[in-house]
């Protein structure tokens, strides 16, 4: 997929409200809270997320390929598509683990 059909259609997600459009900053700071978070899970299936110009997002796999994301909705279904494994990101242990400070 090219990078623009990215952001193309691009609907706001629950995730993303809670900010003005003057609040950029703090916006921005709490989409790169919620990409850390995400890697910490993704990094058990050696898979990465990244902004992708604060619209969308790009998925990668240690073998090189990516998705487009649209919104974190749609993240963990990515997810388990490019690992060809399940990642529940609400099990207990793994929740439990990263309460702890400890690495998923």
């Amino acid at each position: 997929m090219c990078g623009l059909c990215g952001t193309l259609g691009r609907e706001d997600h629950w995730t993303t409200d809670g900010h003005t459009a003057a609040d950029t900053a703090a916006r921005r700071r709490e989409r790169y809270r919620r990409i850390a978070q995400a890697n910490r899970i993704l990094g058990l299936s050696r898979l990465r997320l990244e902004d992708f110009q604060g619209a969308s997002y790009v998925l990668s796999s240690a073998t090189g390929k990516q998705e487009m994301v649209s919104d974190l909705g749609a993240l963990w279904r990515q997810a388990d598509a490019l690992s060809g494994a399940r990642l529940d990101p609400l099990d207990p242990d793994l929740l439990e683990r990263l309460q702890q400070g400890m690495p998923a």
